[in-house]
């Protein structure tokens, strides 16, 4: 009887083991010295990369993941660990990108400049992190979709430190933009959202650059785009004007509208039809290439 309970608790013991919490993911920062336009050196001065490398059938796909927020916050929950992982599940490699907000004292072009070094960054880490250079998207919610489709539509900002990272290209091959904000100075604008990058009275010049839907050209990824009708904090039209942006520009597009959903629904688990989206996002990055297997939810 004594032997019984004691193979009952190494088993117990073991199974217990097993549970374990996981390691918590690598971080790197983005600099590592000589933050451009950096107001201090704390961490909310240093923009910073979360790994999350694909372990199970890799496919050689990273995607850059920008949280949305309203570029005063990061959602780093469901809009970032938990993206991470399902794009894990799907043999896809996964870096969160925390950057740069007003929350954190920044605006433009702060989180434009830490999105683009973070593509740069993966790209000159192909090698070592195991991903194709030529296969790196950007996927970004709300905000987050504001700045992923900033950096396929727009090139290289601002201050530049010179070193080999900053040698990489920093487009994207490919975009996901989930219930994204696009248009600046637009009647379906999300309003703090544009206070929140260029404040309330920036130039012209400075909104119709970040109206997303007006920069899509020739040279602008393959885009994928998702939204809800009932979406009231960012209104759909934000995601059909860059899908026909797309479309008058002969870029590859496809765009999923989804009656039910409030904003900010994430993986949209529970969600009547919505839910589908990572599935058909999986779908179509297999049919450009950027994806394999069966998809995983």
């Amino acid at each position: 009887m004594r032997f019984w309970i004691l193979g009952c608790l190494f088993l117990l013991s073991g199974s217990l083991c097993d549970h374990s919490v996981s390691a918590e993911p690598e971080v790197v920062a983005l600099w590592t010295s000589n933050v451009p336009g950096a107001l201090g050196s704390e961490q909310k001065d240093t923009p910073r990369l979360i790994l999350y490398p694909a372990k199970e059938n890799p496919s050689g796909t990273a995607v850059v993941v920008c949280p949305g927020g309203g570029y005063g916050g990061l959602a780093m929950g469901h809009e970032g660990h938990q993206i991470a992982e399902w794009l894990n599940k799907n043999g896809i490699s996964a870096f969160i990108c925390d950057y740069r907000h007003r929350g954190k004292g920044y605006g433009h072009p702060y989180p434009l400049m830490d999105v683009q070094r973070a593509i740069r960054m993966v790209r000159k880490n192909a090698a070592a992190w195991h991903i194709n250079p030529d296969q790196v998207g950007v996927l970004g919610f709300s905000a987050g979709g504001h700045l992923a489709s900033s950096v396929s539509t727009h090139e290289s900002i601002g201050e530049l430190v010179g070193d080999d990272i900053d040698e990489m290209p920093c487009r994207p091959n490919f975009s996901v933009l989930c219930y994204p904000v696009i248009g600046f100075g637009k009647s379906y604008t999300h309003r703090g959202s544009q206070r929140n990058l260029i404040g309330d009275k920036a130039d012209k010049e400075l909104v119709e650059f970040y109206s997303n839907e007006e920069q899509v050209d020739a040279k602008t990824p393959p885009t994928f785009l998702w939204h809800t009708t009932q979406d009231k904090a960012v209104p759909v039209e934000n995601s059909i004007e860059y899908y026909l942006a797309c479309k008058k520009h002969n870029v590859p597009v496809s765009l999923h509208v989804f009656e039910q959903g409030r904003h900010g629904i994430g993986l949209a688990v529970g969600t009547k039809a919505a839910f589908a989206w990572p599935q058909l996002c999986i779908e179509w990055m297999q049919e450009l290439g950027f994806a394999n297997g069966n998809p995983a939810n």
